[in-house]
């Protein structure tokens, strides 16, 4: 007898619905799963005949295959064992193909027959709602993350037992779980700064923006401090981007049981010894979300910039200027969101003190060089802004703190977002990453700015990108000031902020 449901397959961030056919025939008793199946599901049958069997049914002994369709469709993940036993059973007319009607199922099987959480049931319910199914039944422990997409009825199962007994209608399933509310982050504020108010105000630009940054300057001034404070003031998430950030998560097996949405932005530090695939996605078998990813409208903060692996400091390239990342596997290729802050931070040469008025560098020349060509022009060229922070006086160091708290600064970011929200009609578009046709006509260059911007075109050897990023800098600015025009005091503004020449001769 041929048995059918629906199950998903995962596709980079996305949810695609399979149909789980399983026919139980004659023949030599023999299992086998075909449709470009990973080993994780190919061993679904240990994990389904021991929990058929300790949920008291026996193992069906016929021969049967199940096929995973669209059958050329890549497929991995141990979610297949529950729409995969639940077809045995219907066809060993042990269960109705009518009670497994409408529903998408899934769900990992212990070996005790316990319904074991899986990764991508956001992405799972999101595609049941696109694709008009209403019913998704799933481990107990995802269930609250499903929940959060309206109009769909979720199932909560805990036991293959358990499912069974629903299905047949003998008892009904236990409530969605409550949510376990995610630990209160401990945000640093930024008041606790000393000095540093050309960073500080490089912080709100990057944060009211969505701009890129870098810290240089010697150990100890407070690149890392700064950087970290950088969440404090990001305004908080929409429900769209809660959506994206939570589905990365869930896709990459990274959200905690028993989770909703994600509400905080993401901040994440990889170490320097990240590997390529670590850092921008990829891995063996079906490419997974990197740190780029992971970083999706939030930060990603690379310390000691120089000390990360060439090849993957170049790749960084695409997904910073275009906000997404596709990766190409000899089975497809996936699209991967990465719309983030990049903040670096690094030291002007290896010892960290060239240019200290303090403390003399010890580095050679060979070893400066050799230290600043580890950066390429083309990936400094895409940071918006290139900030030298200085050791602070003595009396910054030992004076109470002062300037704006980070509550106060995030007022203020939130206002720019609120304004560029009206001006791209989302808020998944800020001035850093605004499409360039859609920022044209909300530039409004004064006279005085295109004179500015044109004289420092050949005088500092400007690129078109790095002319591309100070428009957009100049912008964030003036949207700051809650001025309409980009006025030439703007534009200059933007181009101290880009002190790559600087830069790279330090280094």
């Amino acid at each position: 007898m041929l048995a059918k449901t629906e199950s998903i397959a995962i596709v980079g961030t996305e949810a695609r619905l399979v149909d789980v056919e399983v026919d139980v025939g004659t023949g030599l008793p023999a299992f086998r799963v075909v449709g470009l199946a990973a080993k994780s599901i190919t061993e679904a049958e240990q994990r389904t005949r021991s929990a058929l069997m300790a949920s008291g049914f026996r193992w069906p002994p016929h021969r049967m295959v199940a096929n995973l369709a669209p059958a050329a469709l890549p497929k991995e993940g141990t979610h297949f064992d529950l729409p995969i036993a639940l077809g045995m059973l219907v066809g060993d007319d042990r269960l109705s193909q009518e009670a497994l009607a409408d529903w998408v199922v899934m769900g990992e099987l212990a070996l005790t027959g316990r319904v074991r959480p899986v990764r991508g049931v956001l992405a799972a319910a999101i595609a049941c709602r696109e694709a008009g199914r209403d019913r998704l039944m799933c481990p107990a422990a995802n269930a609250a993350e499903a929940a959060v997409v309206e109009g769909l009825e979720v199932a909560p199962v805990r036991t293959l037992a358990e499912c069974i007994r629903y299905l047949k209608g003998e008892e009904g399933l236990q409530g969605i779980p409550d949510p376990i509310p995610p630990a209160e982050r401990d945000v640093d504020d930024l008041r606790e700064v000393r000095g540093q108010q050309n960073a500080k105000t490089a912080l709100l630009i990057a944060a009211a923006g969505g701009h890129n940054l870098l810290f240089y300057g010697p150990p100890g001034a407070g690149k890392t401090m700064l950087a970290r404070r950088l969440p404090g003031v990001l305004p908080e998430m929409s429900v769209e981007e809660s959506l994206e950030v939570t589905r990365i998560y869930s896709v990459a097996g990274l959200l905690a049981e028993r989770a909703s949405l994600i509400t905080e932005r993401p901040f994440r530090t990889p170490h320097h010894n990240v590997s390529m695939a670590g850092l921008l996605g990829g891995g063996h078998g079906l490419a997974r979300p990197g740190e780029v990813s992971l970083a999706h409208h939030g930060v990603l903060f690379l310390d000691e910039l120089p000390f990360y692996k060439s090849d993957a400091l170049e790749g960084l390239r695409a997904p910073v200027e275009d906000g997404s990342i596709r990766i190409a596997r000899s089975g497809g290729a996936v699209k991967f969101p990465c719309r983030f802050s990049l903040v670096a931070a690094m030291n002007p040469c290896p010892c960290g003190f060239a240019g200290d008025q303090l403390k003399p560098c010890t580095c050679s020349d060979h070893e400066r060089q050799r230290y600043g060509s580890k950066l390429s022009g083309p990936l400094i060229d895409r940071l918006d802004m290139q900030v030298d922070v200085g050791r602070p006086s003595e009396e910054e160091l030992l004076s109470e703190p002062t300037g704006p708290s980070s509550e106060e600064v995030r007022a203020r970011v939130t206002e720019a977002r609120e304004l560029q929200t009206r001006r791209y009609g989302t808020s998944l578009l800020v001035n850093g990453t605004v499409p360039r046709r859609k920022l044209n006509p909300y530039l409004h260059l004064t006279k005085a700015a295109r004179s500015e911007l044109r004289s420092s075109i050949p005088a500092m050897a400007l690129s078109g990108r790095a002319v591309n990023r100070i428009l957009r800098l100049a912008r964030t600015i003036a949207d700051l000031q809650r001025s309409r025009e980009v006025d030439g005091s703007h534009i200059l503004d933007a181009i101290t902020l880009r002190a790559s020449d600087r830069l790279l001769e330090a280094a």
